[in-house]
């Protein structure tokens, strides 16, 4: 900021030197012009003493010319009479009232319409923060400054988390979620936030906001870990142990948070040990009696990419397997992800997969099953799908068949 001034300092300098070097020079021939209006006055009373003397007779015709000729020659030598005549009042102090005035006014403009906070800020940002409270206020000036920056929303958001400011944060993400959309990821971040913000309460609000990231991404690992714990809190032991499962497909083994979530796992299922009457799903809501258990429900499927497309898709694109209910939500039940490279590949979908622990996949009868093919990691972004299928999902013996052959 300090080598800012110092540039604003030397143009106002150079303005004021563009506005006092013609004063100066005004002035300056303004003094010859009044020097020479002097010596030919001098003159012109010598001449009319040359004058006098002749009339009185005390000098001759050839001493009067003597005497003119002697009073040129010194009227030549002390006058310039090449110069221009000059004109300029020196009286006048519009040049002078507005050298002074420059810098002020320069000053007043700058401050109301200029960015010197913006300056401040952008080079305070080239210094590594000390703490998190000087990260935050720095973030808080950012958004300030430029309300249309996504990244400083964001990043404001996370680091009101990591200071357990979770109120303030869940604000910052619903900012810029307006901003970029209603992606898995940030709802998923937004129902976190919303939930510590609440005393660790769960809501419809909340259900509403995972229900939406995890039919956009059924792995969406903020909001399936959130599941988990809120579940885990109400002693609901199987939610949480069918969240977390769900959540431990889509994390590397050798993460730290892999273990963590393992040991979480287990101590939802020693919970569960301890107290059976604890149930996962309401009675209400809950399959028949013959319908299979969740460890033994299996639906079998067969999933490959038609010859025609193997060309125009990447071994990197990501592949989503869905279970919807045939007369329900368009929101599927279960779901698994992986690559083309890993097609063809033989799938078996579990309760394990579903989406919702209160709605198990054993628990529907009519299913339709469908696959599609991103190359933005973005389930609602699909490129490519085979047929939607229908299937009964009674009949765990039965190998299902979906082929990726259309464009969406």
């Amino acid at each position: 900021m300090t080598q800012f001034w110092i540039y604003s300092v030397l143009l106002l300098l150079v303005a004021l030197l563009l506005l006092l070097v013609p004063v100066l020079r005004i002035r300056k021939d303004q003094t010859e012009e009044d020097r020479t209006a002097l010596n030919i006055a001098l003159y012109e009373e010598h001449i009319a003493e040359l004058e006098a003397q002749h009339a009185s007779g005390a000098l001759s015709a050839e001493q009067l010319a003597e005497g003119r000729l002697e009073a040129d020659r010194e009227l030549l030598d002390d006058t310039d009479v090449g110069r221009p005549k000059q004109s300029a009042n020196l009286g006048s102090a519009l040049p002078l009232i507005a050298a002074l005035l420059v810098p002020v006014v320069g000053l007043g403009l700058y401050f109301h319409w200029g960015s010197s906070d913006k300056v401040a800020l952008t080079l305070s940002l080239k210094e590594q923060p000390k703490t998190a409270e000087e990260m935050i206020t720095r973030l808080e000036e950012t958004v300030r400054l430029q309300p249309d920056s996504v990244d400083a929303w964001y990043f404001l958001a996370r680091t009101y988390m990591g200071e357990q400011r979770p109120k303030e944060a869940a604000n910052a993400y619903e900012k810029t979620i307006e901003m970029v959309g209603r992606q898995p990821d940030l709802l998923g971040q937004l129902a976190q936030a919303l939930y510590f913000a609440n005393g660790s309460q769960w809501s419809s609000q909340l259900q509403d906001l995972v229900d939406e990231a995890l039919a956009q991404d059924p792995s969406e690992a903020t909001s399936l870990g959130l599941v988990g714990i809120a579940a885990f809190e109400e002693q609901r032991f199987q939610d949480a142990i069918d969240a977390w499962t769900q959540l431990l497909k889509t994390i590397d083994p050798q993460d730290p948070s892999y273990a963590a979530i393992e040991t979480g796992i287990e101590r939802a299922r020693n919970s569960l040990a301890d107290n059976p009457q604890s149930s996962a799903v309401p009675k209400s809501s809950a399959p028949n009696s013959d319908a299979a258990s969740d460890s033994d429900y299996q639906l079998r499927v067969n999933v490959s990419i038609s010859a025609e497309l193997v060309e125009q898709v990447a071994a990197t694109d990501t592949v989503y397997v869905f279970a919807r209910a045939a007369d329900g939500p368009p929101m599927p039940l279960a779901a698994k992800r992986l690559t083309v490279a890993d097609l063809p590949a033989q799938l078996v979908l579990t309760d394990a997969d579903s989406l919702l622990p209160q709605l198990k996949l054993s628990s529907v009868a009519q299913l339709k099953l469908q696959v599609s093919v991103s190359n933005t990691d973005n389930a609602m972004d699909a490129q490519w799908s085979s047929a939607s299928v229908a299937v009964d999902a009674t009949d765990t013996q039965a190998q299902h068949v979906l082929v990726v052959d259309q464009k969406k």
